[in-house]
């Protein structure tokens, strides 16, 4: 009876930058498309590059092509809906179009967390105990890996996602963000959440925090073991493995634990997008730069590939 009053919602409607002016949206599309489209093409080139190169076939690039995949997937997610929200401010969105949107977003985020610790423990294999490298990280065991990676992600979207829109939704229907992330969306439901709100902190620590304390301690060792290199060019080798990866950590947990992480009265909603555009827009946009500026193997495969594909006399 409690409901007989309540407005059923069929569609939401993304704040995301409407308060701008439309000249500012104007410029701030051109600037995400520029970043939209640098982000597909990298992570694209980064594919094809370990894949048809000979000398890329290892654990490492291995792991690196399937966070490109990754990354593309997280940009289809959000990007393209973002972008059409401020050129035709076409800023609604279906009941299930953002049950979708979240589930995949959730999805690509957990996948991505697990993945980043599979690359740490690689590089903690690599380094640590070389000598069985070969064995510890095999073909079976990479694709292993990168499959419990990917899977990851299902059982905290389809847990989180189902139960957030199993709830009532009384008639606001304005979610204050670029996309539906689960604060926001929560923020509409009216109905007791604390039961939700506690399985989300638990999630989040078992997929944000978790992943992150495995990679602490991966290079913690590998730091340790580094030092005890008797020679500064084994040091400096041993190093520039794994200082890419550790870059990209660092963007990616630093602005999700921030957002994720800090009591909700301490941040704004305005600086929580900004916090949220850096992993979502911005970090899938740097990785394969990072790697490719920063990866002699990266810098010299991509070389060799244009080579064959433009020729000599076209270098």
């Amino acid at each position: 009876m409690m409901w007989e009053n309540w407005t059923i919602v069929s569609e939401f409607v993304l704040v995301g930058f409407s308060t701008l002016s439309s000249e500012l949206q104007g410029l701030l599309f051109l600037f995400f498309l520029t970043i939209y489209l640098v982000t597909l093409m990298a992570n694209v080139l980064i594919i094809l590059v370990t894949t048809a190169d000979s000398a890329l076939q290892n654990p490492m690039y291995f792991f690196l092509r399937n966070l490109s995949f990754l990354e593309i997937g997280f940009n289809l997610v959000i990007v393209p809906k973002m972008l059409g929200t401020l050129i035709i401010q076409d800023t609604t969105i279906s009941f299930l179009g953002c049950a979708t949107q979240m589930y995949f977003f959730f999805f690509f985020g957990a996948a991505e967390c697990c993945l980043l610790a599979t690359m740490a423990y690689d590089r903690y294999a690599a380094i640590c105990d070389p000598l069985r490298y070969p064995i510890i990280m095999s073909r079976r065991a990479c694709a292993q890996l990168a499959a419990a990676s990917w899977f990851s992600g299902f059982p905290v979207a389809t847990v989180q996602t189902t139960w957030i829109f199993s709830f009532p939704f009384c008639g606001p229907n304005r979610v204050n963000h670029f996309f539906c992330d689960s604060p926001p969306v929560i923020a509409l439901v009216c109905a007791d959440t604390s039961l939700f709100e506690l399985e989300a902190l638990t999630a989040t620590v078992l997929f944000i925090l978790f992943p992150f304390l495995l990679i602490l301690g991966s290079y913690v060792r590998i730091l340790s073991t580094i030092f005890r290199m008797p020679s500064a060019e084994g040091k400096r080798k041993a190093f520039s493995t794994c200082s890419s990866h550790l870059l990209v950590v660092s963007l990616f947990y630093s602005t999700a634990i921030l957002t994720y992480f800090r009591p909700r009265s301490s941040t704004s909603p305005e600086s929580k997008k900004l916090l949220s555009l850096s992993y979502t827009v911005v970090t899938p946009m740097l990785n394969p730069i990072i790697y490719s500026l920063r990866n002699s193997e990266v810098k010299a495969a991509l070389r060799r590939v244009i080579h064959r594909t433009l020729g000599p006399q076209k270098l």
